[in-house]
C-alpha cells in the first residue's frame, strides 16, 4: 500500500501540479470558510437553504465549489447562518 503522504509530497514538487493547486486555492479557502460558519451555527445544509429561500443543493454546490456565488448569495449564507461577511484584499506579496 502507498502512503498518501508520500505521494502528495512527490506531486508538490511537480510545478504544474503547484501551479494548478494553487489556482484553486481561493476556492478552497471559500468552501471551508461557508462549512466553519455552518459547523459555528450548528446547521445542516437544509436548514440554511431554508433560510436562503434556496435549495440543499445549490448550498452543496457553494460549499464543494461547484460554482461561484454571487456577492448577494454570500450575504445571505451569512445571514443565513448568523455570521458576518467580511471581504480582504492582501498584497501578492503577503502569499
Amino acid at each position: 500500500m502507498i502512503d498518501f503522504n508520500d505521494v502528495k509530497k512527490e506531486w508538490e514538487k511537480d510545478p504544474e501540479y503547484k501551479r494548478e493547486h494553487e489556482a484553486l486555492e481561493e476556492e478552497f479557502a471559500l468552501a471551508s470558510v461557508l462549512i466553519a460558519a455552518r459547523a459555528e451555527a450548528d446547521m445542516t445544509q437544509q436548514q440554511v437553504a431554508e433560510k436562503m429561500a434556496t435549495s440543499q443543493s445549490y448550498i452543496a454546490k457553494m460549499e464543494g465549489g461547484m460554482i461561484s456565488p454571487s456577492m448577494k448569495a454570500l450575504k445571505r449564507y451569512a445571514e443565513a447562518t448568523g455570521s458576518r461577511l467580511k471581504i480582504v484584499m492582501e498584497p501578492a506579496s503577503l502569499q
